[in-house]
């Protein structure tokens, strides 16, 4: 992040905290912008995701150290008078009548304060840069798998073929072909940043456009990767599918995504996972769904019946006299595992099954079960409110 971002950004107001909040404050804040925020929780949620980022920025900010010492030193020299512009009052005019902007610098001097605001010791803010190359991240890189649906439900560890980028092995990531060497970039010495005029006195930092933001220049290429000192690498690796996943779902690996330079940190891997539909259950949510046919008899005289769980097995079902098609009964605990421990349940739906042949006989019991049951028109209600 740039410097700017430092001395626009509130990163205490952002996490709703006081500036002098202890690191387990500061962690706590995090966290729980971070669950109400998160954007696998919130898809398409701009706001929430923008929240996200805002409070990952301002927690990478304030739990590191040193990181929240020099972003308070800074801050303090434009909020707390170190540097600051003041309103002309009474007096402030020069002779010619024009404004005079009044500085309070106390023993420090233009060069010593713009070389310290941006990393630069008094020598660089005269011209010269310390000759660093500053760590850079790895990327992020994504994947996709498909499971099962008992894997989904149960977890499971699964292996993704994945291709990334990383250090060159012609090169062993400098960019340079063999025998050669790269050298320091000359516009920002090293740096891999160079002053942008920010429209006045300010000067902000930004990559160098010459070596884009590497600090190093290569003449001789790799034939490799082309001078990039990066290149393809595929392989598998073996991960972790947590219970409960759902099809769509994103996963994120912390520090499993493409290498880093010059120190930087890995990358992060998002894997999408896929899961295959099951022959004979569904799901709705942390609930297991399946339909279980029964025959007209078993509905209109009562019956216990065998319905299948997933993994294997049954239960004993009780379905009640004068069910309908359609109902659904619950059996608790047989869903899905849910963040808390528990788990969600079973949902049996009833399809009455009506036969398609009759015998003699059956057809003559079926007109005697009629005469005696004596029904009224179940279409009565329906055709009377249509007239």
């Amino acid at each position: 992040m740039s410097q700017k971002d430092w001395m626009e950004k509130d990163y205490y107001k952002i996490l709703g905290v006081p500036k002098d909040a202890k690191p387990e404050q500061i962690k706590k804040a995090f966290r729980k912008i971070a669950r109400e925020n998160h954007p696998d929780q919130h898809p398409g949620d701009k706001k929430a995701e923008q929240r996200f980022k805002e409070a990952s920025e301002a927690n990478d900010v304030l739990s590191d150290p040193g990181k929240r010492a020099e972003y308070d030193e800074q801050r303090s020299l434009f909020g707390s008078g170190g540097f600051r512009f003041q309103r002309p009052g009474p007096g402030a005019q020069g002779a010619g009548g024009e404004s005079v902007f009044r500085t309070n610098m106390s023993d420090q001097g233009l060069g010593d304060l713009f070389g310290n605001l941006f990393g630069q010791s008094g020598a660089a803010s005269s011209g010269r840069r310390a000759q660093t190359r500053s760590p850079r991240r790895g990327a992020d890189i994504e994947g996709e798998v498909t499971i099962g649906f008992n894997q989904a439900v149960e977890g499971a560890t699964v292996g993704v073929q994945m291709t990334s980028e990383e250090a060159c092995q012609a090169c062993h990531g400098t960019g340079a072909k063999a025998g050669t060497s790269p050298r320091v970039c000359p516009t920002c010495q090293g740096s891999g940043v160079e002053p942008s005029s920010a429209g006045g006195l300010f000067q902000m930092a930004e990559p160098c456009a010459e070596c884009h933001g590497r600090g190093l220049i290569v003449d001789d290429p790799c034939e490799v990767c082309h001078g990039s000192g990066r290149a393809a690498s595929r392989h598998t690796m073996q991960i972790r599918v947590p219970a409960g996943v759902a099809d769509g779902q994103k996963i994120r690996i912390k520090g499993k995504g493409a290498g880093g330079e010059n120190g930087g940190s890995r990358g992060d891997l998002y894997v999408i996972v896929h899961v295959r539909p099951h022959p004979i259950f569904g799901r709705n949510g942390d609930n297991i769904t399946v339909t279980v046919p029964v025959t007209f008899t078993e509905a209109a005289l009562g019956a216990e019946i065998e319905v299948p769980t997933l993994g294997g097995g049954s239960v004993k079902l009780r379905v009640p006299a004068g069910t309908p098609n359609g109902r659904t009964f619950r059996v608790r605990g047989r869903g899905v595992a849910k963040g808390n421990g528990e788990k969600g349940d079973l949902l049996v739906s009833i399809e009455v099954q009506v036969p398609q042949t009759l015998t003699d006989e059956a057809r003559q019991a079926l007109r005697t079960f009629t005469d005696a049951a004596r029904q009224s028109n179940p279409r009565a209600d329906l055709l009377a409110s249509n007239r």
